[in-house]
C-alpha cells in the first residue's frame, strides 16, 4: 500500500482501513451436511425478507405455547418492538418440564468441577425438575420474590447457577446474573440499577487450583447497593459443598441464609409454571466495561427463548442426542443463549465447567470432551489463543471427535481459525464464526454450517431472518465488494433483540437507533435500523468481516487502522502466541501504533519486534509500521481471558492505569510498565502532558 496525499487522508468516521486478504473457502464435510438440521437450501426462500416476519414463526414453533399468539411482530411502539403479541408461555417449562416428560432419565446438565480427580455430576431432566421446583418453591415462599421482581444473582460456573435462572424463570421473576469474575462493588452496582431485594451467591469455587472466598464479595455487593439507595433484605448463600463453609466472612443473622439448610423445608414441593405473556422481561444482562450508569440489557420471553432455540437448531446443529459443550460463562449472554436457554429448550444435554481451560495443564478441555464424549464445541478465540499458545499439540493426544465448533466474542484472526480447525477440529469439524451481542440474544451473523462454506476471518452472511447492511456515516449504503468499511447495521427486527435498556428507554433509542433513523415518528420497521456499533466490510461473496468496536481503530495520518488486522498480521509470525495493538499520541501523526507481543513457550524473543514489523508492513502497509513493538511476558486480562488493551494503551502513554486488581494477573501490569517505560524514557520518548480528551480517549481504548 502506497502512502496516500493529504487530500486522501480525509476519511468519515465509519472508513476504517480494510487491508485483510480474502482468505480459501472450507467446505463442510459431507457426513456432517447429511445430518444437519438445515440441509436444504428452501431454508433461505423460507427467510427471505418477502416472508418477513412471519418466517420466525419456524423458530417460535419449537416452544410450548400455552396461548398462541395472535401478532407475530407488533410495531406500534418502534424501536420497542413486542414479538409474538398475545402469546403466553414459560422459559422453565420449555427448558426442563416437556423433557422431563418424554425423556425423564436424559442428562440435561453434566457439571465437571475443576479438580479433576472429581467425577462429573450428572443431572437427568426429571431431577433438574425436582430441583428446579424446590428451590423456586423457596424463592417463592422464603424469599418473597413473585413475577415482576428483579433478582441479582452473583454466581461461579456450577449447576446451580442454571438451576436457580429456571427457578426464577418459573415464578416470572427477572433474574439478573453477574459475571462471577466481577468485584462486590460491580454486582452492588447492578443491584441497584435493577431495584434488586434479594442477591443469590455462592461461598466459594475452584479457580486454578485454588478454593476462591467468593461470599466476601456479597458484603462488597450490599454495601454499593446501600450507598446507592437500594437495601438487600436477604442473601440466599449455595455452598459449594453442603455442610461446610468455604468462606471467612460471617453469615450476617436474619439477612443471610444457606440455600442447602433451607432446602429442606421445600423437598418435593412442586410449583406451576406461571403462564407469561411473551414479551415479559425473562432477564437483565449487564454489558461490561461502560462507562457512568450500567447498560442493563432486557430481553423477553417468547422472542428471545424462540431465537436461540432456532440458532441453537440451525447454526449449532444440535439434535436431542448430542453431547454439547459451550466452555464460556453463564455470566456473560453466551452462556445464557448456548449454554442454558437454548440447548436446554432443545432437549440435548449441555456440559458445564467450573475451572479455567488450562488447569491443571492445557489438555484439561481436551480430556474433558474425550472422557463426555462431546461432539459439538462452543469457545471464545481468547480461549483459542490461549490454549493455542500453551499447547499447541495437546489436541492430537485425546480421542475426541467434534461434527460442530463455534467461535463466539471477537474476531478471530485467520492464523488462529486455521489452528482450530486442524488442531482442535482434527480437520474434520465445521466451524461457525458467529458475530452478535449482548444486546441482539442470539447469532445474527454467521455461515449456516452445511450450506455456506466456511472462510477464515470472516463471520459469513447475515443469519437466517437478518437484513444487513453496512452504511457509512451518511445512511449511504457501502455495496458488498468495495472494499470499504463502514458501520455494521440491521435493518429489521428480530425475535431476540432487547426490549430496551433497564429503566433507561431513552438512552436505548439513543444508542441503538437514533445515528440512521429517518423518521422518529415513523411506525414502519423500515425507518429503524439497528446500529450494532462494530466496523465491517463486505466481500463480494456477502460475507462480512467484523473488524471490532468502531472506537477500537487507530487513526494514523488520517488512516484509520483496525485493531484486528495489525493483530491479525503480528500472528502471522509463527513464534507469536497473543498480539495486542494499542494508540499512542503522536505530535507528527495523531496517534501511532504500538504493539504488545507475547510469544510461545521456549521461543528465543531476540529478533521478535524486527520479525513483527515487516509482517505488519507486508500485510498491511508502511502507514501501519508499529512505532514500539514490546515483548512481554504475559498480556493484563480479564478473569474472562481477555486482554485489557486500555491497561496497556496507559502504560504506553504514560498515564493512570486504573483499577486493575480485579484482573486474573495484575501482577504483570507493574512488569510491563517498568519495562516498557523505562525503555521509553532512554529514547527520550516520555510523551508531552494529554489533554483531557487524548486522557479519556486512551482510559476507554478497547472497551466494550
Amino acid at each position: 500500500m502506497t502512502e496516500s496525499s493529504e487530500s486522501e487522508s480525509v476519511v468519515s468516521e465509519s472508513s476504517i482501513a480494510v487491508h485483510w486478504r480474502e482468505e480459501e473457502y472450507y467446505q463442510p464435510p459431507a457426513s456432517f451436511v447429511e445430518q444437519a438440521n438445515a440441509n436444504d437450501p428452501a431454508i433461505f426462500d423460507r427467510f427471505s425478507e418477502d416472508k418477513f416476519p412471519e418466517c420466525f414463526r419456524e423458530y417460535a414453533e419449537l416452544l410450548t405455547w400455552d396461548e398462541p399468539w395472535e401478532t407475530t411482530l407488533d410495531t406500534s411502539n418502534p424501536p420497542f418492538w413486542k414479538w409474538f403479541a398475545g402469546g403466553k408461555l414459560n422459559a422453565s417449562y420449555n427448558c426442563v418440564d416437556r423433557h422431563a416428560e418424554s425423556r425423564p432419565d436424559k442428562d440435561a446438565i453434566i457439571w465437571v468441577g475443576e479438580p479433576e480427580a472429581d467425577e462429573p455430576v450428572h443431572i437427568s431432566y426429571a431431577e433438574l425438575l425436582g430441583r428446579v421446583n424446590e428451590f423456586a418453591a423457596l424463592l417463592r415462599d422464603f424469599a418473597g420474590l413473585k413475577q415482576g421482581d428483579r433478582v441479582t444473582l452473583h454466581m461461579p460456573m456450577v449447576p446451580e447457577l442454571p438451576i436457580t435462572m429456571l427457578a426464577c424463570a418459573r415464578l416470572g421473576v427477572i433474574h439478573s446474573q453477574v459475571f462471577g469474575g466481577f468485584s462486590g462493588n460491580a454486582c452492588g452496582t447492578r443491584i441497584a440499577d435493577s431495584g434488586s431485594r434479594v442477591l443469590i451467591t455462592m461461598d466459594g469455587y475452584y479457580r486454578s487450583g485454588d478454593l476462591i472466598d467468593h461470599k466476601v464479595k456479597a458484603d462488597e455487593a450490599l454495601a454499593e447497593a446501600d450507598k446507592q439507595g437500594q437495601q438487600v433484605d436477604k442473601v440466599l448463600v449455595w455452598r459449594r459443598h453442603p455442610g461446610q463453609y468455604a468462606s471467612q466472612t460471617p453469615m450476617a443473622d436474619g439477612r443471610d441464609f444457606f440455600v442447602d439448610e433451607q432446602l429442606a423445608n421445600f423437598q418435593g414441593q412442586v410449583v406451576a409454571p406461571v403462564s407469561l405473556p411473551a414479551e415479559a422481561p425473562l432477564f437483565l444482562m449487564y454489558t461490561s466495561g461502560t462507562t457512568g450508569r450500567p447498560k442493563g440489557a432486557q430481553h423477553s420471553t417468547g422472542g428471545y427463548l424462540s431465537y436461540v432455540a432456532g440458532t441453537s437448531k440451525y447454526y449449532q446443529d444440535i439434535h436431542p442426542d448430542d453431547v454439547y459443550w459451550c466452555m464460556a460463562d453463564i455470566g456473560w449472554i453466551t452462556g445464557h443463549s448456548y449454554i442454558v436457554y437454548g440447548p436446554l429448550a432443545l432437549g440435548t444435554t449441555t456440559v458445564i465447567y467450573e475451572g479455567t481451560p488450562n488447569y491443571p495443564d492445557a489438555g484439561r478441555p481436551w480430556r474433558i470432551a474425550e472422557k463426555l464424549g462431546v461432539n459439538i464445541f462452543h469457545t471464545s478465540p481468547t480461549a483459542i489463543r490461549m490454549l493455542r499458545k500453551v499447547g499447541p499439540d495437546e489436541p492430537a493426544k485425546y480421542g475426541y471427535h467434534f461434527k460442530h465448533m463455534t467461535t463466539v466474542g471477537e474476531p478471530i484472526e485467520p492464523q488462529v481459525w486455521r489452528w482450530y480447525h486442524d488442531s482442535v477440529g482434527k480437520d474434520e469439524a465445521v466451524i461457525v464464526d458467529t458475530w452478535w451481542q449482548t444486546e441482539t440474544g442470539g447469532f445474527i451473523g454467521s455461515t449456516l454450517p452445511a450450506l455456506n462454506p466456511m472462510k477464515p476471518g470472516s463471520c459469513g452472511p447475515a443469519a437466517l431472518g437478518i437484513y444487513g447492511v453496512i452504511y457509512d456515516e451518511d445512511r449511504n449504503a457501502i455495496p458488498a465488494g468495495s472494499g470499504k468499511a463502514g458501520n455494521i447495521c440491521i435493518r429489521n427486527p428480530w425475535p431476540g433483540i432487547m426490549q430496551t435498556i433497564w429503566g433507561q428507554p431513552e438512552r436505548f433509542v439513543d444508542v441503538y437507533y437514533r445515528k440512521y433513523n429517518a423518521d422518529p415518528d415513523s411506525k414502519d420497521w423500515h425507518d429503524w435500523p439497528y446500529f450494532a456499533g462494530d466496523g465491517a466490510v463486505q466481500a463480494a461473496d456477502g460475507y462480512y468481516r467484523i473488524l471490532g468496536r468502531v472506537d477500537d481503530v487507530i487513526n494514523v495520518a488520517g488512516h484509520r487502522l483496525g485493531t484486528k488486522e495489525l493483530e491479525s498480521a503480528a500472528l502471522t509470525v509463527t513464534e507469536v502466541a497473543e498480539a495486542a495493538a494499542v494508540p499512542v499520541v503522536d505530535d507528527i501523526r495523531g496517534r501511532a501504533v504500538e504493539m504488545y507481543i507475547a510469544v510461545k513457550p521456549g521461543v528465543d524473543a531476540a529478533g521478535m519486534a524486527a520479525k513483527v514489523t515487516g509482517a505488519i508492513e507486508t500485510e498491511i502497509g508502511k502507514i501501519a509500521r508499529p512505532k514500539n513493538v514490546w515483548i512481554v511476558p504475559d498480556m493484563p486480562k480479564t478473569r474472562s481471558g481477555k486482554i485489557m488493551r486500555r491497561v496497556i494503551a496507559a502504560v504506553s502513554n504514560f498515564t493512570d492505569v486504573g483499577d486493575v486488581t480485579t484482573l486474573a494477573n495484575p501482577e504483570v501490569v507493574e512488569v510491563i510498565r517498568r519495562q516498557v517505560q523505562h525503555a521509553k524514557s532512554q529514547r527520550g520518548e516520555v510523551p508531552r502532558e494529554l489533554t483531557e480528551a487524548e486522557q479519556a480517549e486512551i482510559a476507554t481504548f478497547g472497551a466494550e
